[in-house]
């Protein structure tokens, strides 16, 4: 089983995590979908199991995915098993459980306080290992960090970090004791490797979201595939189909991605492996398939060298930026 460390915390989780966005189900934010249709409880919950059989130990959620019910369905899949599994999970966004509507940001003291308590309610844990503020641009940081450092101290969680892509928001979590990883959007397509950079230079974990770019980099979509009204990449329905410039791209580099057997989800996490060492991949999933399949990534190598300055060549990024 390949592992990374979880930057300062020194803990050794699997070197992809599992991104537990999908399986909450729909939600709205002020009238607009941003959660995925087709999920069923079910085969969410073997889908977590699954994960955990094969070794996939690292699982990030949010209160936010499904409003709770994504906490939800990951305690009725750890029952009996929590010292298994490193959780982490997000606030920053208020939810209403019973609508699965959310609508403003909060980050005062006494929110994330109350939200704290309510994720570990729902995740039916006394203790989050990793609790993440997820309001990237945010100008609290300072202050944010300092209650998180309070519930460190208390033993509500053991360490803490931002989602964020912007790499002086980082710094401000850097300089925090008990932060222990930056999450950035990050994949083939994209991202910003200063944040990155960051993260290198402080001994924090580079959580990766999007790896697989929603499932672009799958290779199931085309310019003509559609999406539910209730489903967070329906945007990409009235913007012609999933990006078609992403597409133009994934064929440009699917041969190197595809190299040596694997799948193109599994190149795209190879990819990231490659980047750093402290790049720590959490596909999600809606299906135990697409668990198994990303779990199969584990069983190969990062991309080479030459491999990845083939992919910046070939994608017009010689000069390093992605």
């Amino acid at each position: 089983m390949k592992t990374r460390v979880l930057g300062r915390s020194g803990m050794e989780v699997s070197a992809i995590g599992l991104g537990c966005w999908a399986i909450g189900g729909a939600t709205w934010r002020e009238g607009v979908p941003c959660g995925w249709s087709g999920s069923d409880d079910a085969e969410s919950i073997r889908g977590l199991q699954k994960a955990l059989d094969l070794g996939i130990h690292f699982w990030d959620t949010a209160d936010v995915y499904g409003c709770g019910h994504s906490e939800k369905l990951i305690a009725r899949a750890l029952a009996g098993r929590r010292n298994k599994v490193i959780l982490a999970t997000k606030f920053g966004y208020p939810i209403n459980e019973e609508d699965r509507t959310t609508s403003g940001t909060r980050c005062d003291p006494a929110y994330i306080r109350s939200a704290c308590e309510a994720s570990l309610r729902r995740l039916n844990t006394d203790y989050i290992d990793l609790y993440q503020f997820h309001l990237g641009n945010s100008e609290d940081g300072e202050s944010v960090r300092e209650v998180l450092e309070e519930l460190v101290d208390e033993g509500t969680i053991r360490y803490y970090g931002w989602s964020t892509d912007q790499p002086d928001r980082a710094r401000i979590f850097a300089d925090g004791e008990h932060c222990t990883a930056i999450q950035q959007h990050l994949n083939v397509f994209g991202g910003n490797l200063e944040t990155l950079r960051v993260c290198e230079e402080n001994d924090l974990a580079s959580i990766n979201r999007g790896p697989l770019a929603m499932g672009i980099l799958t290779g199931k979509f085309t310019r003509s595939t559609t999406f539910p009204e209730d489903d967070v990449r329906h945007r990409w329905d009235l913007q012609s189909g999933p990006e078609s410039l992403e597409l133009k791209h994934l064929e440009a580099v699917r041969e190197i991605l595809t190299s040596g057997g694997r799948t193109l989800a599994q190149g795209a996490i190879c990819w990231l492996w490659a980047c750093s060492p402290v790049t720590i991949p959490i596909p999600g999933f809606k299906t135990v398939q697409q668990v198994i399949e990303n779990a199969g990534s584990l069983a190969f190598d990062p991309l080479l060298p030459n491999q990845m300055e083939e992919i910046e060549r070939l994608l017009g990024r010689e000069g390093g930026s992605v």
